[in-house]
């Protein structure tokens, strides 16, 4: 097997289990329920806690990861002697990467025979998972370092990402709505349907009215995508955020409609992408052959 280490943080929303099964180093955004301080922990039953709590009425802020931390952090993994790829979500959507990018070229002066690869994934939450999923999986089957981040570069804009939130108040409060769009569409039950472009911004394909629509939206999206390719074998990650029946619901429409196509797994949201978007959330993420709003 090929001597290095992929890594990721705990933005890629992969399950913990996962993560320590393949040895996936990450690292940890912060976040504050109240005024508590916890670490983004990968753990479902964490996640399952603050989905709780915000349907309670709990607050959550999230914080960025400083130089320090990455730096920390890297050091730590070239410290193994082994060459380093390192993954988190898209610069777009991140006020942390700038921070990665300055201790990447720290750690690099550090350890100058080894390789570090810093990826800028344009992914976000199971997106990104899905990419590091996808590379650890290469990386298993005795993909090289460089096969590796080659097949990442060439297949991350091939990553899916379909996303419909439940209550706007929390797209209101990250910015993403006017106080006036966000009253309007309570009371006309309006359910934005979103995507991750090429550029990696989470923006809005289309608004309808009812949650069911929502998911009938997202529903026919991949089946669109799955009708331009052949879908055998193609795996789905599913995430919600305390809307599990929903989840199923998309996974037993795929199903029926392509028998054929490999695992689909349904696990809880991540937190950082779940403050800001609110229990309700439900993502879905899988391999086409390129992004498409719908």
């Amino acid at each position: 097997m090929s001597d290095y280490i992929i890594a990721t943080a705990s933005t890629s929303d992969l399950p913990r289990t996962w993560l320590d099964e393949h040895h996936i180093p990450f690292i940890a955004y912060s976040y504050t329920v109240g005024t508590t301080p916890y670490q983004d922990d990968c753990k479902e039953e964490s996640r399952e806690a603050v989905y709780a709590g915000m349907r309670s009425g709990d607050l959550l802020h999230t914080s960025m990861i400083n130089e320090f931390a990455y730096v920390e952090f890297f050091r730590e993994l070239l410290q193994t002697g082994k060459d380093v790829v390192f993954c988190d979500m898209s610069q777009e959507m991140s006020t942390s990467y700038a921070n990665s990018i300055n201790a990447a070229e720290k750690v690099r002066a550090e350890f100058p025979d080894q390789q570090f690869y810093l990826m800028d994934t344009r992914c976000i939450s199971g997106g990104l998972g899905t990419l590091v999923y996808e590379m650890v999986r290469r990386k298993e089957e005795g993909a090289s370092f460089d096969e590796v981040v080659a097949w990442g570069e060439a297949n991350k804009l091939n990553i899916a990402h379909r996303f419909t939130v439940d209550d706007l108040k929390y797209l209101k409060a990250g910015g993403r709505v006017s106080n006036a769009s966000a009253l309007i569409g309570t009371m006309l039950s309006i359910k934005p349907v979103l995507y991750v472009p090429d550029k990696g911004t989470l923006d809005v394909v289309s608004k309808v009215r009812g949650r069911k629509s929502s998911l009938k939206t997202i529903r026919d999206s991949i089946l669109n995508d799955l009708a331009k390719i052949d879908p055998t074998g193609v795996e789905f990650h599913i995430l919600h955020a305390d809307c599990k029946k929903d989840a199923e619901f998309i996974r037993d429409e795929i199903k029926a409609a392509y028998p054929q196509v490999g695992n689909i797994s349904i696990t809880s949201l991540g937190v950082v992408i779940g403050a800001h978007c609110g229990p309700g959330l439900l993502a879905v993420f899988y391999l086409c052959d390129g992004r498409m709003p719908a």
